[in-house]
């Protein structure tokens, strides 16, 4: 039966507003991250057999592609991959492929080419696929994407593996939620070593659960207090969260409210200047004790400094005396940083939620206007000169 209220407001309420894809996508995400799992675990034997020769192959390479918050799944993935497989893994959007491709493929050197899309249709997408058929000499091409009907998963290859997830991640809101975090957990489970992935799905799970349902209200009522700037920061593979949630902001405020993402340690650098008065930070703070011991300096010079509208550290270690300031997700206090990604996706998910709302904008369609689109368009493609 279909749930009648997201977040505690009626489906119809969110429906009137254009919020109510947005906020089911949002919210489905535990259950969409079970059902990934349940998907992958009966693909195992066929997947490790496709990837294996490249990934297995310390002269191969792994390029993780995709466009905007697709993009961001490969930077978040490279780090940790490249540490498991044999192979040298990177992360490099389609869009600089496309642009750039000599500068970023090889001819002679085998390559494994993970394409992630929610639709599908991306132009660039299609295009970086075509070129690297074109300038590599051996070529296998893994397509994780949210839509059956989509180009990308219908392509004709040499060597090529779909995988199609479930049905309710093709999201139909403007913004990539549900879509994000399930293609990001396929990616892992289908490349990654780890053999304990499918057991951790259930904390995982129950940890995004949490927050969506406990930090609801508090990002509602942050999200009200009208701030014009937000700081997004991580480090490690919460660097590459960080820029999602950067974007997601972005998007659904329609450019309302200013975006930025750095690491902590690089935000010192020249991007500290971005803070106003009425400037939110959100520190996405890591597990590993050497990394958090940087967040934390920086979370307490820039309180001691006082020139942010707030600074909010969201951590599964949450310190004594700074609960008012932090969004705790409970049960991962041992966790991976990268099992952090699903939970501390979701809030940042909601805060962009909850903005577009504050601002009297629809989260599903942010910008009317059509200068943006669900599907990139106004993408003309050049052929690529001898």
């Amino acid at each position: 039966m279909p749930a009648t209220e997201f977040f505690g407001i009626a489906a119809d309420t969110l429906h009137a507003r254009g919020a109510l894809h947005t906020a089911r996508e949002i919210c489905q995400q535990p259950a969409m991250l079970e059902a990934t799992q349940a998907l992958l675990a009966t693909l195992r034997v066929q997947l490790d057999a496709f990837a294996q020769p490249v990934t297995g192959n310390p002269r191969a390479r792994v390029i993780l592609t995709g466009a905007g918050t697709s993009a961001y799944i490969g930077q978040i993935l490279a780090p940790l991959l490249d540490r498991q497989l044999a192979a040298r893994v990177d992360a490099v959007a389609s869009t600089d492929l496309v642009s750039a491709p000599r500068l970023h493929l090889d001819a002679g050197q085998p390559l494994l080419l993970v394409s992630f899309g929610r639709s599908g249709n991306s132009p660039e997408s299609l295009a970086a696929v075509a070129l690297a058929e074109a300038l590599v000499d051996d070529v296998r091409h893994l397509f994780i994407t949210c839509n059956p009907d989509g180009k990308l998963g219908q392509l004709a290859m040499r060597q090529a593996c779909t995988l199609h997830l479930p049905e309710a991640t093709h999201d139909a809101s403007f913004a990539m939620t549900s879509s994000f975090s399930c293609m990001l957990y396929a990616a892992l489970a289908a490349l990654g070593t780890a053999t304990d992935l499918a057991t951790r799905n259930a904390a995982l799970a129950q940890a995004t659960q949490a927050v969506i349902g406990t930090h609801a209200p508090a990002l509602q009522a942050l999200a009200g207090r009208g701030f014009d700037r937000c700081v997004s920061l991580g480090s490690g593979v919460l660097q590459g969260l960080a820029r999602e949630a950067a974007l997601k902001l972005g998007e659904l405020s329609n450019g309302a409210v200013a975006s930025c993402h750095e690491t902590p340690l690089g935000f010192r650098h020249g991007p500290k200047t971005f803070i106003t008065g009425n400037t939110l930070v959100l520190v996405f703070v890591s597990n590993d004790a050497h990394t958090r011991r940087y967040d934390h300096d920086l979370i307490d010079e820039l309180r001691r400094d006082g020139e942010a509208g707030a600074v909010l550290e969201i951590s599964a270690h949450p310190r004594t005396g700074n609960a008012a300031h932090t969004l705790a997700v409970p049960g991962m206090a041992q966790a991976q940083d990268i099992d952090l990604v699903w939970p501390y996706v979701a809030i940042a998910q909601c805060f962009a939620f909850f903005t577009a709302l504050a601002l009297g904008r629809s989260p599903d369609n942010p910008n009317p206007q059509g200068t943006v689109n669900r599907v990139v368009q106004g993408v003309t493609l050049y052929p690529l000169e001898a």
